[in-house]
């Protein structure tokens, strides 16, 4: 081995021995001609000290590094000073003092900082991914990413499903999105699709009577990007036979909570289960963020007598009339709510109604379509306040 420990590993308890590690040059300070060097690893920081008296070549060597500069060191740990501890870095408490360095590569200065979370044009750091990969959080969401895989795969495992890898290479299926084609040479004129799911495959495992399977696996679809859209992604597939639909969600919902407790140090509370009706009447959508607040109030009994035509006509056609409550909106401006309607018809409404609480009672643009108890029913039924649009 060419290194003895990781950068980030040692501890005061290393203090007197002898280590050889290798990293990249994070960064240099020259004081009173000792240069002090942050050298980096995945693991993480610690500080190098060139003195001259301690190993003149190394320090000669010393004073031609620059960040980024690919180096072994050998050294003896040592304390620091005390009030030159750094407690912002686990090896805050020593540091390494330099015997004999050699440098492995020498590096021209970076296109972007390494060693912060300065934004950087996304283009840039793709052209140069070795080097947007070398920093701390991008390293971290790594490490993040193979804890909770790992832990995936003891979760199952310790509940008896089997780990099956599934074939890239199969005949296309009709799925929700377009296949990518890959040409066969074998056979010209014909081809194989990547998968958009192993779906065909893990019925196959349950008619064989591999009844719990699961697999961590590609995907790929061809479809346009999107927030939760992409052409080539990871999923957890899982798989079970003779179980109902709450064995499914429980253990699921287990799963989650294994997770979360072994990676983060996090104990999830029990999950809230909303149907999809539920889902639909609260928030409009089946798969809500409910952490959003500004759920939807039911109207279609207040407004079920109306006379107001825009109402009317969504009700009559097997439609539903339904609100939002926005806290102090009332104090919007008529420029401001004319831009909100004209934004919801961007998004394909055919239009939005507001109304604002008073002390006077609800005041907007429908209020001559309305009666004096739909104006009150819809603050009922809507737990509006004085102040709220």
């Amino acid at each position: 081995m060419m290194r003895s420990h990781r950068c980030g590993d040692l501890r005061a308890d290393h203090a007197g021995d002898t280590v050889e590690l290798c990293g990249w040059v994070n960064s240099r300070r020259d004081h009173g001609g000792v240069t002090f060097i942050d050298l980096r690893d995945r693991a993480g920081l610690v500080q190098v000290v060139f003195s001259p008296g301690a190993g003149a070549r190394a320090h000669d060597v010393a004073q031609t590094l620059r960040a980024e500069f690919c180096i072994k060191v050998t050294g003896v740990v040592q304390s620091r000073k005390e009030g030159t501890f750094n407690p912002r870095l686990p090896t805050g408490e020593i540091e390494v003092a330099a015997e004999a360095v050699e440098v492995f590569s020498e590096a021209e200065t970076p296109p972007f900082p390494i060693d912060g979370h300065q934004d950087t044009e996304e283009g840039l750091r793709l052209r140069y991914r070795y080097l947007d990969l070398r920093r701390n959080h991008m390293q971290d969401n790594l490490d993040l990413r193979h804890g909770i895989v790992g832990a995936i795969r003891r979760f199952y495992d310790a509940h008896g499903f089997v780990e099956i890898e599934t074939p890239m290479m199969t005949r296309s299926t009709p799925e929700g999105a377009r296949d990518y084609l890959v040409p066969s040479r074998v056979h010209p004129g014909k081809f194989f699709a990547l998968p958009q799911s192993p779906q065909l495959f893990k019925q196959l495992f349950m008619v064989a009577g591999l009844d719990r399977y699961y697999q961590i696996v590609k995907c790929f679809r061809d479809e346009d990007l999107r927030a939760d859209r992409q052409p080539e992604f990871t999923q957890l597939d899982v798989e079970m036979s003779f179980v109902g639909v709450e064995d499914v969600l429980d253990l699921t919902e287990e799963m989650f909570k294994a997770v979360w407790a072994e990676v983060l140090g996090v104990t999830l509370p029990d999950f809230v289960r909303l149907t999809y009706d539920e889902s639909m009447h609260r928030f409009g959508v089946d798969k809500p963020d409910v952490r959003f607040g500004m759920e939807l109030a039911d109207l279609d009994m207040v407004l079920a007598a109306t006379e107001a035509r825009v109402f009317r006509s969504a009700l009559d056609n097997g439609g539903a009339v339904n609100c939002v409550v926005v806290s102090d909106g009332g104090r919007l401006t008529r420029k401001e709510l004319d831009g909100l309607v004209e934004e919801a018809k961007q998004l394909g409404a055919g239009g939005l109604v507001w109304a604002a609480v008073t002390p006077d009672g609800l005041k907007s643009p429908m209020d001559k379509f309305l009666s004096d108890g739909e104006r009150a029913g819809l603050v009922g039924a809507s737990n509006a306040r004085e102040g709220d649009l």
